[in-house]
C-alpha cells in the first residue's frame, strides 16, 4: 500500500528532464519577474547592480515547456554566448549574469543559437503590454493578485485567462508567466504551469522608489 502511495505521488510531480534533445518541447513560457519583490528577497542581499535601478518588469527568461514536464540543461550543438551576448540582455534581464544562465539552463534547449534565443526572447518580451498603472505606483499597495493578471488581460486584447498565470512568493507579487507557441502566439497553459496566486493582499512595491527628502 505504501509503494502504491508512492507510486502516486511521484506520477503526479511535474516531470522535470535534463539532457534531452534540444527542440524537443511543446511551447514556451514567457517569465517576467516584478523586479522590487526579487530585490527585497534576494537580490539587495547580493548586491546585484539590477536592484540599483527602476525597474518593473524584467525578462526572467524564455522557457520550453512540455504539456507534462520540460526540459533543462540540453546539450546544445551551439556556443555559448560571449560577454557580449549576455551584456546585450542587461537592459531587459537586469544583469548579464540572469541572461548566461537563462542560455545555460533554457536557452540550450530550444536548439537555437544563442543570438537567436536572445532575440526571440526580446521580442516575446517587447509584444506583451506591461500595465502601465503597476509602473507608476508611488508607494507599495496591498491588492488582490487577480487585479494583477486582469489589469495584464485589459492591457493585451488578445490573451485568455488560461494563457496567463500569476504567481507569488513571500506575500508578493512575484512573476507574469505567458503560455505561447513556438511562433509566440498565446496558447493555453498547461497544468505544470498553471499556478495562479490566490492572495488578497499580495505586497507590490513600486519600480521607482520613492525619494528620500533632502534635509
Amino acid at each position: 500500500m505504501r509503494w502504491c502511495l508512492l507510486l502516486l505521488l511521484l506520477t503526479a510531480l511535474p516531470a522535470r528532464a535534463e539532457g534531452e534533445r534540444p527542440g524537443r518541447f511543446d511551447y514556451y513560457v514567457l517569465a517576467l519577474s516584478w523586479s522590487p519583490t526579487w530585490c527585497a528577497l534576494e537580490g539587495r542581499a547580493e548586491g546585484s547592480p539590477q536592484c540599483d535601478r527602476a525597474l518593473g518588469w524584467v525578462l526572467h527568461g524564455l522557457w520550453p515547456q512540455n504539456r507534462r514536464g520540460w526540459p533543462s540543461y540540453c546539450p546544445s550543438p551551439h556556443p555559448a554566448p560571449d560577454r557580449r551576448q549576455t551584456a546585450a540582455m542587461a537592459d531587459i534581464m537586469g544583469t548579464s549574469g540572469l541572461a548566461w544562465h537563462q542560455w545555460r539552463k533554457h536557452g540550450s534547449c530550444t536548439g537555437l543559437p544563442a543570438t537567436e534565443y536572445f532575440a526571440l526572447s526580446r521580442r516575446a518580451f517587447e509584444s506583451l503590454a506591461k500595465p502601465a498603472a503597476l509602473d507608476q505606483l508611488a508607494a507599495p499597495v496591498t491588492l488582490p493578485a487577480t487585479l494583477v493578471e486582469e489589469a495584464f488581460l485589459q492591457a493585451n486584447p488578445g490573451l485568455a485567462p488560461d494563457m496567463l498565470t500569476i504567481t507569488c512568493r513571500a506575500g508578493r507579487i512575484q512573476e507574469a508567466r505567458l503560455c505561447l507557441s513556438k511562433d509566440l502566439d498565446p496558447v493555453p497553459c498547461g497544468q505544470d504551469v498553471v499556478k495562479d496566486c490566490q492572495l488578497r493582499d499580495a505586497l507590490l512595491d513600486p519600480a521607482r522608489p520613492a525619494e528620500t527628502p533632502r534635509p
